[in-house]
C-alpha cells in the first residue's frame, strides 16, 4: 500500500513571550511512498519530519492538505482505524511489563470482531518475535535489554497488528554509532522480508542511505529533493542537499564562470574544469571529496596540512582560499597516491564530482558537460 501526501501543511502557534501569529513546521510537503519500499525521510533537526511522521499516523491533524494509504483518504480518520505501526525514537516499552506481554499489548486493546483469541494473539506475538529475532527475552523486563534488544521489541510489537504501514522515528538514534550497524540491517531484512511499506525517519545521512529505496531530503518543512540514495547524492538540486549528504562533507568553492571555464577566486588566471553551457557569474563549485585526482600538471593547487591514512581510506587535508573554512578533504585510491599528492598539492578535478551551484540563490547549474 502506497502512502501519498498531497500539499502537507502543519502550524503550531508560535511560543515565547514576544512570539506572535503561526510557526509552519511543514510547508506544502508532497510526495509519493511507493508500495512495499523502505523510503528515508532526511533532514536536520527541526524541519518537521517527526512532525510529518505524527500527521501520517494520526497524532497530530493537518491544518492543510491530505494523507491517502492506497488511494483512501486516511486525513480525519483517528489513529487506530489507520492500520499504522509505528516505532518511536525512545520506543516507549512499558516497563513493568515482560517483552511478551509488550508486544501482546497492541493486540489486547482491540475490540469487538478485530479482538483475535487469546491463542491467536499468543501465535502472533510469538511469530512477531521470531521475525526480529528475541523469541529467547520473552520472559524479560525492558531494563533487562540492551537498547538494540529493546529496538527489536518495539519493532515486533508494531508488526504485531499487521499494519498496512510502518513508520520509525529515529529508532537508532539512542544507540552509540558502532551499535547502530547490526539493527539498522535487521531493520532493512524486516522490510524485505514483510514487504510492508515502510517510512524511516533520521538526522543521519549515512543511515538513510544505506537502507532506504528512496530518500526524501527536507529543509525547514520543505521537501528539498528526492529520488534515489545514489542519485541524489551524485546530483544535487541545492547546495543544501549536496551539503547535507555525503562524510566527509562536499568541499565547497567560490569561483565564477567565464566563457564556459570555471575558476576559482584566488586560483590565478588558470581555469580548472570546463563549463561548458553555464551562464557567466559567481558561482559556488561543489566537489565531492573522491573527485580530485593526483596531477603533477593540475590546475587545482593546495598547500598539504598533513596526510591521513584511515584503513580503507587515504585522505588528504589541504588549504585553498577559495574553499569554505579554508581547508579542503581529498579521499583517494591509495597510498601512493596521497603520496604523489602530499610531494606536488596539484590536482585535477573530476567532472561527474563537480557541481556548480548559483552564488545567491544555491540551486544548482546545469552543465552541458556529459555524466556517466
Amino acid at each position: 500500500m502506497d502512502i501519498t501526501l498531497n500539499g502537507l501543511t502543519k502550524r503550531f502557534p508560535a511560543r515565547g513571550r514576544k512570539a506572535q501569529g503561526m510557526t509552519t513546521a511543514v510547508r506544502d510537503l508532497s510526495f509519493t511512498v511507493p508500495h512495499g519500499k523502505l523510503v528515508g525521510l532526511l533532514g536536520p533537526s527541526g524541519c518537521g519530519k517527526s512532525t510529518t511522521l505524527n500527521m501520517i499516523c494520526g497524532l497530530e491533524a493537518p491544518t492543510a492538505g491530505r494523507i491517502l494509504f492506497g488511494g483512501q483518504d486516511v486525513t480525519d480518520l483517528p489513529p487506530e482505524l489507520r492500520g499504522v505501526g509505528m516505532v518511536f525514537q525512545n520506543y516507549a516499552l512499558y516497563p513493568h511489563l515482560s517483552v511478551l506481554q509488550n508486544i501482546l499489548f497492541p493486540l489486547e486493546n482491540l475490540k469487538g470482531k478485530e479482538r483475535p483469541t487469546r491463542a491467536a494473539m499468543r501465535e502472533r506475538a510469538l511469530e512477531a518475535a521470531r521475525l526480529v529475532q528475541i523469541e529467547e527475552l520473552l520472559d524479560r523486563r525492558p531494563r533487562e535489554l540492551s537498547g538494540g534488544q529493546q529496538q527489536r521489541v518495539a519493532i515486533a510489537r508494531a508488526l504485531v497488528k499487521t499494519p498496512r504501514v510502518l513508520l520509525l522515528d529515529e529508532p537508532l538514534s539512542n544507540l552509540d554509532a558502532r551499535l547502530r550497524l547490526p539493527p539498522r540491517d535487521e531493520i532493512c531484512k524486516i522490510q524485505q522480508k514483510t514487504g510492508i511499506t515502510t517510512l524511516f525517519v533520521t538526522h543521519d545521512q549515512e543511515e538513510a542511505m544505506s537502507i532506504s529505496d528512496l530518500i526524501v531530503v527536507m529543509k525547514d518543512g520543505v521537501l528539498m529533493q528526492q529520488g534515489r540514495p545514489q542519485q541524489v547524492y551524485d546530483d544535487p538540486d541545492s547546495l543544501f542537499v549536496a551539503k547535507f549528504l555525503g562524510t566527509p562533507p562536499i568541499n565547497v568553492f567560490a569561483g565564477e564562470v567565464k566563457g564556459g571555464q570555471l575558476y576559482l577566486d584566488g586560483g590565478g588566471a588558470r581555469p580548472v574544469l570546463a563549463a561548458p553551457g553555464a551562464p557567466d557569474g559567481p558561482v559556488w563549485a561543489g566537489v565531492r571529496p573522491e573527485g580530485f585526482t593526483p596531477a603533477p600538471d593540475g590546475p587545482l593547487a593546495c598547500a598539504v596540512s598533513r596526510v591521513e591514512v584511515l584503513g580503507r581510506d587515504v585522505s588528504i587535508v589541504c588549504a585553498h582560499p577559495a574553499c569554505q573554512g579554508g581547508t579542503l578533504r581529498a579521499i583517494l585510491r591509495s597510498a601512493r597516491q596521497a603520496e604523489a599528492a602530499a610531494a606536488q598539492a596539484r590536482f585535477a578535478l573530476v567532472p561527474e564530482k563537480t557541481c556548480l551551484f548559483d552564488r545567491r540563490t544555491e540551486r544548482r547549474i546545469r552543465t552541458d558537460a556529459p555524466r556517466p
